[in-house]
């Protein structure tokens, strides 16, 4: 029984530090590369908040100061095209009530050949401000959509192209040249 019970001790003792002596401790090398976490979602969600209120896809980028040009610019046009929407309908009014006998206070000194033409006039100034206000719109939409997609480019200083201004050793005069720089 002694030698079972020495036996059993011995494989114990010898069990637990072989057990113990292959705990080491690894050593792992940090990655020095930076990752770029590129979110392909990123255009799109900014020229759909663009598209859902004017000037919030440029706020999403953090392009702050670009927001008042978006409602100046949508802004200035969509008060040219409620002006004009305003105006060809008192000329168009003024026409039609002419036509009909009555003549109104306000355009009373027009005759109906000016009538018309200030029709036409306000009516093409409408048109063209409702095209510019929709152009405004979109490109605020694509301004937001490119904004965002540009942001996510390394723009950082391991890569650089230079112009660089060099002598021909065998004409002796300057050459003009690129390079391309990349640091690793």
């Amino acid at each position: 029984m002694r030698k079972i019970i020495f036996i059993a001790l011995f494989f114990f003792t010898v069990g637990k530090t072989t057990v113990l002596a292959q705990t080491e401790t690894v050593l792992v090398a940090k990655d020095t590369l930076k990752s770029n976490d590129i979110d392909p979602l990123t255009p799109a969600k900014a020229a759909f908040y663009s598209a859902v209120l004017p000037g919030l896809g440029q706020a999403y980028n953090k392009k702050y100061w670009k927001i008042p040009l978006v409602y100046g610019a949508i802004g200035t046009s969509l008060y040219f095209y409620i002006d004009s929407n305003k105006k060809y309908h008192q000329y168009r009014d003024a026409y039609k009530s002419r036509l009909e006998g009555y003549t109104t206070d306000d355009l009373a000194f027009l005759d109906n050949n000016r009538l018309i033409a200030g029709q036409k006039f306000y009516q093409r100034n409408r048109d063209l401000s409702a095209l510019i206000t929709i152009a405004f719109y979109a490109l605020n939409i694509l301004d937001a959509n490119v904004d965002a997609a540009l942001l996510q480019f390394n723009v950082d200083e391991n890569l650089s192209l230079r112009p660089v201004l060099y002598p021909n050793n065998v004409t002796l005069k300057t050459n003009v040249g690129l390079t391309f720089n990349y640091s690793f």
